[in-house]
């Protein structure tokens, strides 16, 4: 399979040749309209840059966005499957719609900025800032998991490298994941994927993602002087759950966060975690 796409615009899981996580990253200009129907999709709409109007059949919501990831917190919306779709933005920008092939329909949500969870981890040169916007713990949903992470420049994040799977490739309880990034000033940036029968390691710039079936990924590296960002979404078969651990060979590292201090640089937009 192809584990890195450049510039990417729409990921199905037809496409990515797995079952269920999808992302489409949706430009529109002043006063465009997208409509799309959801099908077998729950779907999260998610501004990454401007703010625009939502009508989901008899739902609705206004988003009030962002200027960019690197500026705050965004809030956003949850559109069960089987929906009719209008987003609309008066002065344009830029949507993240992460997906999922969803069993059940949940209802349509709105979730304001505020209400999104901070999570500072790691410490040193491994801190990063976490907005939880679709974490099993914040937003109900089928099998959909998505979050942010922001690491501030020459830092390691997803670190020390984990898995989201069992042991062997295509395990009945693996998450598959997308990893979408931007990088502040036109940087570059790294990510590590490896494990039995993959090994990579990648330059990523703005608008890039790396597929990740199973196996170990991490870190992600933010080179100096660039800020990254990446966007999170996952999901699978199972239960809707993490199923989170660290790679055995480097898992100590977390035992040296608690003699180090929080990297002042987050959290980003000096947004209390």
């Amino acid at each position: 399979m192809t584990w890195v796409l450049r510039a990417v615009e729409t990921i199905t899981p037809e496409y990515a040749g797995w079952g269920f996580s999808g992302l489409r990253i949706a430009t529109l200009a002043a006063g465009d309209t997208l409509r799309l129907h959801t099908a077998a999709d729950e779907l999260v709409v998610l501004p990454l840059s401007g703010s625009c109007t939502v009508d989901a059949g008899d739902e609705g919501a206004t988003l009030a966005g962002r200027a960019g990831v690197f500026e705050g917190v965004s809030d956003l919306v949850y559109v069960p499957r089987g929906t009719d779709l209008v987003i609309a933005s008066d002065g344009g920008g830029r949507f993240a719609l992460a997906t999922a092939r969803a069993r059940r329909q949940f209802p349509f949500r709105y979730v304001a900025a505020q209400d999104v969870p901070v999570e500072l981890r790691g410490a040193g040169s491994c801190s990063r800032q976490v907005n939880n916007f679709a974490t099993p713990d914040t937003l109900d949903a089928d099998r959909l998991i998505a979050c942010e992470v922001l690491t501030p420049s020459g830092n390691w994040s997803s670190y020390p490298p984990h898995k989201h799977d069992e042991d062997r490739p295509g395990a009945e309880t693996a998450l598959e994941e997308i990893y979408y990034f931007e990088v502040a000033g036109g940087g570059p940036a790294y990510q590590r994927v490896y494990g039995p029968d993959i090994d990579v390691l990648a330059e990523v710039r703005t608008g890039d993602a790396v597929l990740i079936p199973h196996g170990w990924h991490g870190p992600s590296m933010a080179a100096p002087g660039y800020d990254l960002y990446y966007l999170n979404v996952m999901a699978g078969p199972g239960d809707r759950a993490w199923r989170f651990r660290d790679d055995p060979a480097h898992a100590w590292i977390r035992d040296t966060w608690a003699d180090q201090p929080t990297d002042p640089r987050v959290p980003f937009y000096g947004r209390p975690a």
